[in-house]
């Protein structure tokens, strides 16, 4: 690997510059940041987690491929602790929130591409594809970031296409949560709750895919996010009676 390369791979992880800012937003990206990162470790520390098929998670490294984690925007909270350490990369938006997302998730362990769908959408997707060639995993909300919610995008299946490493959807359930007034209504989970991550098939896209096996997975990835969903809705009240 040429020093160019490490030096790139390094920058995923490292806080962007904020000298574009003023003082004042540069000191609430500060706090920000420092008091979500607080937030996510004081509450994940307390959920007990629990895992639902996890084999098929461990036969993508098995099969020597790189995982693609795939899941819905509004359990975010809950997948951020579990999946912390990893170096996991993720796309954050280039914008003024994009910036605190991005830097408390990295105190997670976490690496953050700026882009969304809106602006630099190609240009990350081409830069998660060069990235995950040089063996750093990737990770996308596939309904975000702004919905509709519930609803696959394409991006994950066109990275799967280009890297051939596979999509893992999972989604991870909270036996006690509040639900915040948003777009997704994200989930917060309430500390001590018990939380279950649920797997299902790594799902492959072939690197010849046409317009119509691209369309058929992103099909084949909402099938399985919702199948995982119904199974944690099952759970939590079963535990909850």
């Amino acid at each position: 690997m040429s020093e160019k390369t490490k030096k790139n791979i390094q920058e995923v992880y490292e806080f962007a510059s904020l000298s574009q800012y003023p003082f004042k937003k540069r000191l609430i990206i500060r706090l920000a940041d420092f008091g979500f990162y607080c937030l996510i470790k004081f509450i994940g520390k307390t959920l007990r987690y629990e895992t639902q098929n996890r084999e098929f998670y461990d036969s993508i490294a098995e099969n020597g491929k790189i995982p693609i984690y795939s899941f819905w925007h509004n359990r975010i909270f809950a997948g951020t602790y579990y999946f912390r350490d990893r170096r996991i990369v993720v796309i954050t938006s280039q914008s003024f929130d994009g910036e605190y997302i991005a830097r408390f998730i990295m105190r997670l362990g976490y690496g953050a591409i700026r882009g969304s769908s809106t602006r630099g959408g190609i240009g990350a997707l081409v830069e998660m594809i060069r990235l995950m060639r040089q063996g750093l995993p990737m990770a996308f909300t596939v309904d975000g970031p702004k919905g509709p919610k519930y609803i696959a995008k394409s991006g994950a299946v066109l990275l799967a296409k280009k890297t051939g490493n596979p999509m893992i959807p999972f989604s991870v359930e909270v036996s006690k949560f509040w639900t915040v007034k948003s777009w997704d209504n994200m989930q917060i989970p309430k500390p001590f709750s018990r939380a279950l991550v649920v797997f299902r098939e790594a799902i492959y896209v072939s690197k010849d895919a046409d317009e119509a096996e691209i369309e058929n997975k992103r099909g084949e990835l909402q099938s399985k996010l919702d199948e995982a969903v119904e199974f944690g809705k099952q759970w939590r009240e079963s535990i909850t009676k």
